[in-house]
């Protein structure tokens, strides 16, 4: 959007710590000039996700994904409607298809690096620092798993960034018309995952507290605010009429979380797993001079309130991790301004010297000493990153990079083993009396297995699994009640309990003798009866979250 109107607060900036480009034209010349290293970096990182992206097998959570995509609503228990909306349009296009799903989250971290990039563009940085700040992220633990795996969690990465992006937009140009475009943004945020609501609070807090106070005085604020409301009315309406069973999930899985250790650690994961200990300084160099600019004091803020809030409340790490692109866009900028006056001073004594001697210069001294710095941390970020590839990526199918990236991540270690889950229990539906097998019923104790006998499960013609887990317990139970029931991760004591007639029917493991959950936690398969209570009774008491 272009300024068209008289500036909110029309006085000068008194202590500009970034220059502003004025011109149109000028803007769109800089960027052809030097957009090209960022996008050499993206595509490095786009490449290399479509290149394993196909490996291994389907993570729990995709699983689930592509089961709700067959029941569109405006909300799920676990998530908004965003993530399954995406997976139903991959399988619309793709079919089941592991590469295709995975596309969307890649193209989601590439579109968010190159916003990266853009930030630091807005802020008055130059081709160093827009390809610093984009290869500072893309190659952080995080962003690089997210990358790869279909999750809600790289959609709202994503939205966290755009809105970054676009209140430095408001603040560069103070066109209120920006706040639509946030506004639109935190509505599709609201939709996507709940958790933006804390940057949007650190928006707030920042709005209160700095001289950005001035645009609760803008209409196109409060247009913002409405157009936010009006995108997210209909999950409200949803949570209304589900007597907002996405709070009680949250509580749910906060208070396990807590329990269990998950949120222990949360300032320590900071600078390991949200962004790489190369890429730390940056962004902590980006937070003060945010803090330090009266113009960009707000983003600041967008920031500290986050991180406060998420620390109060007890949040696992991974949560503030959507908020550091913003601080490495300002840190690669000041970066760079740091090396070019470190480089001038070197190369004006270097000129002094060579008029001295009345010698020649070769090779310009300025642009030797920027070269060998920045060439310097940029090795150090490729060859850190290099590192983490080997842990998060399924860069080999056998071999020792697989081994290693067993052995480190239990993420990947999940992927194996569903197609030999449903060619299990499709194997004891077909050894039952030809009488029992149109009346069995498979049910499930995990959203991986729901996901798996559904959608993996359709090709040897499995019937629809039977969950009371997440939005599975909202769909109910199939009538006419099925008979028998192949019972796929419950305990001997658990299935004993909750079910009558049960007899050891399978063993749940994978092909590739890879110890994960499903084959230590849930590693026999039963056929039972029918449930002990009735049917109705049965549903009532067993609805779970995970």
């Amino acid at each position: 959007m272009k300024s068209g109107k008289q500036r909110l607060d029309p006085k000068p900036e008194t202590t500009p710590a970034i220059k502003i480009a004025e011109s149109p034209g000028a803007i769109g010349t800089a960027v052809a000039a030097n957009l090209w290293p960022t996008l050499a970096v993206i595509g490095a990182i786009v490449l290399l996700h479509l290149y394993t992206n196909g490996r291994y097998g389907f993570f729990p959570d995709e699983l689930q994904f592509m089961s709700d995509a067959r029941r569109l609503d405006w909300g799920f228990v676990a998530y908004p409607p965003v993530a399954p909306f995406l997976a139903r349009v991959s399988t619309a296009i793709f079919g089941i298809s592991l590469a295709g799903l995975r596309l969307f989250p890649t193209l989601a971290q590439a579109a968010a690096l190159l916003l990266v990039s853009q930030m630091a563009r807005e802020l008055g940085g130059g081709r160093l620092a827009q390809a610093t700040a984009a290869l500072a992220i893309g190659l952080s633990p995080y962003p690089l798993y997210e990358g790869m795996l279909f999750q809600y969690t790289q959609f709202d990465y994503l939205v966290w960034v755009l809105l970054a992006y676009f209140v430095i937009r408001l603040l560069n140009s103070d066109d209120g018309r920006w706040w639509l475009a946030i506004g639109a943004a935190e509505g599709f945020g609201l939709l996507t995952k709940y958790t933006v609501a804390y940057l949007i609070a650190g928006m707030f807090c920042g709005m209160l507290l700095t001289r950005a106070r001035r645009y609760l005085r803008s209409p196109w604020f409060w247009g913002g605010q409405a157009l936010a409301l009006i995108i997210f009315l209909p999950n409200v309406i949803w949570q209304f009429r589900h007597d907002f069973i996405s709070y009680t999930f949250i509580q749910f899985i906060h208070s396990r979380d807590v329990s269990k250790g998950l949120t222990d650690g949360f300032l320590a994961e900071q600078f390991v797993l949200c962004v790489s200990p190369l890429a730390a300084p940056l962004c902590l160099a980006g937070l003060i001079g945010y803090v330090r600019n009266p113009r960009y004091r707000m983003i600041g803020w967008m920031f500290i309130a986050p991180l406060v809030l998420f620390v109060v409340t007890k949040g696992r790490s991974y949560y503030l991790a959507p908020t550091y692109p913003m601080l490495a866009a300002m840190g690669a900028v000041m970066g760079e301004r740091w090396i070019n006056s470190i480089s001038n001073t070197s190369a004006s004594r270097k000129e002094a010297r060579l008029r001295h001697e009345s010698a020649k210069p070769g090779w310009p001294a300025e642009r030797t000493g920027r070269q060998w710095i920045a060439a310097t941390y940029l090795i150090g970020l490729m060859l850190w990153g290099a590192s983490v590839c080997m842990v998060v990526l399924p860069l080999q199918s056998k071999g020792w990079l697989r081994d290693l990236a067993m052995k480190r991540s239990a993420f990947l270690r999940d992927e194996f083993g569903w197609n030999d889950l449903v060619r299990t229990v499709a194997g004891i539906r077909d050894s039952l009396p030809s009488d029992e097998k149109p009346g069995v019923g498979v049910i499930v104790d995990d959203y991986g297995e729901e996901g798996a006998v559904e959608i993996l499960g359709s090709s040897y013609r499995l019937p629809e699994p039977i969950s009371t887990i997440n939005s599975g317990w909202l769909r109910g139970y199939p009538s006419p009640a099925p008979t028998p029931l192949i019972v796929v991760g419950f305990s001997r004591d658990m299935a004993a309990a909750e079910f009558s007639g049960c007899k050891l029917a399978g063993q749940n493991g994978n092909s590739e003798g890879i110890q994960n959950d499903e084959s230590e936690q849930h590693p026999d398969i039963f056929l039972c009866s029918s449930p002990r209570q009735s049917w109705p009774e049965f549903w009532k008491d067993s609805p779970h979250f995970e």
